[in-house]
């Protein structure tokens, strides 16, 4: 199971690296490495957003997502 906690880890990575880009390029960035941080990261983020209810100008949604991986690595990692 280390290749899955890997993985998990990797998409980790991947949506703190979209917080972070959001606050800085936005996500119209025509950068292809922001536009290949949006485009990994949305499948996994836009299901969560559509059940989350609106918060205006916050997106809780990496934040959900984020626990979520934690809860699955820690399972896995038993």
């Amino acid at each position: 199971m280390p290749v899955l906690y890997q993985f998990l880890s990797l998409v980790e990575l991947l949506i703190v690296a979209r917080v972070v880009v959001s606050w800085v390029a936005g996500p119209g960035s025509r950068n292809p490495v922001v536009q290949l941080i949006y485009t990994a990261t949305e499948p996994i983020l836009a299901p969560i957003r559509s059940i989350l209810p609106r918060t205006g100008m916050f997106d809780l949604s990496p934040m959900l997502a984020l626990f979520a991986l934690y809860f699955l690595q820690g399972l896995i990692s038993r």
